[in-house]
C-alpha cells in the first residue's frame, strides 16, 4: 500500500539523533487518507473471526475505535499503568532505558475472545508483547496484531509472529 508513505511525514534525528520519526498524525489529519486506511484495516479483517479490537494508548485507540466500530465489534482500551478505573491485569515490559506498564481491566474479555491488537507503529515489539500477554492473561487469543508502519529491522513483527501472532501493516521501512 505505497499510498500510505505519501501521507506519513518522516522528522530526522527526533526524539535524538540517528533517529527518523514516522508522525503518522498527518494520515489522521487527512480526509482522504484515514478512511481510505481504516477501510484497508477493515477489508483485511472483515471475516476472520475477530471477537473485539484491542487499542493500545494513545493512536491505537485513534485506530482501534474506528476498526471496531466498522467491524461491529466491542473495543478494549490497553492503557499505561493506573489510567484504568477498574480492577486490572498488568504487564510490565522493558524499555531502551528502564519499564514500563500496561494495563486491562479484567473482565474486558471473555474467555476464548479472539482480540486483534491495534497500534501506529511496532517497532522493538515490547509493547506490542505486553498487550498480547495482559490479553492471554485476561482469557482472550491474540490471533493478529496490526500497524500503519513496520520497522522489520527491529524485529518487532517477528517476535509477535514467534508468539503465534499474524502481523499486517500497511507500510514498511528499513533501518530506524
Amino acid at each position: 500500500m505505497i499510498w500510505v508513505k505519501e501521507y506519513i511525514r518522516t522528522i530526522p534525528h527526533y526524539p535524538k539523533e540517528g533517529i527518523m520519526f514516522r508522525d503518522v498524525t498527518t494520515i489522521f489529519e487527512s480526509d482522504v487518507a484515514y478512511p481510505k486506511m481504516i477501510d484497508a484495516f477493515v477489508a483485511y479483517y472483515r471475516d476472520k473471526g475477530i471477537s473485539k479490537v484491542a487499542g493500545i494508548e494513545a493512536r491505537g485507540f485513534i485506530l482501534g475505535g474506528a476498526i471496531a466500530h466498522m467491524l461491529g465489534i466491542g473495543f478494549i482500551t490497553i492503557r499505561k499503568a493506573g489510567k484504568l478505573p477498574h480492577d486490572t491485569h498488568k504487564e510490565e515490559y522493558e524499555l531502551e532505558y528502564g519499564k514500563d506498564a500496561l494495563e486491562i481491566h479484567v473482565d474486558a474479555i471473555k474467555e476464548g475472545d479472539y482480540i486483534l491488537i491495534v497500534d501506529d507503529l511496532i517497532a522493538t515489539g515490547g509493547t506490542a508483547i505486553a498487550a498480547l500477554n495482559l490479553i492471554n492473561r485476561a482469557g482472550g487469543r491474540v490471533s493478529d496484531a496490526c500497524f500503519i508502519v513496520d520497522l522489520p529491522a527491529l524485529k518487532g513483527s517477528a517476535k509477535l509472529q514467534e508468539k503465534g501472532c499474524k502481523v499486517f501493516s500497511l507500510s514498511e521501512y528499513d533501518g530506524l
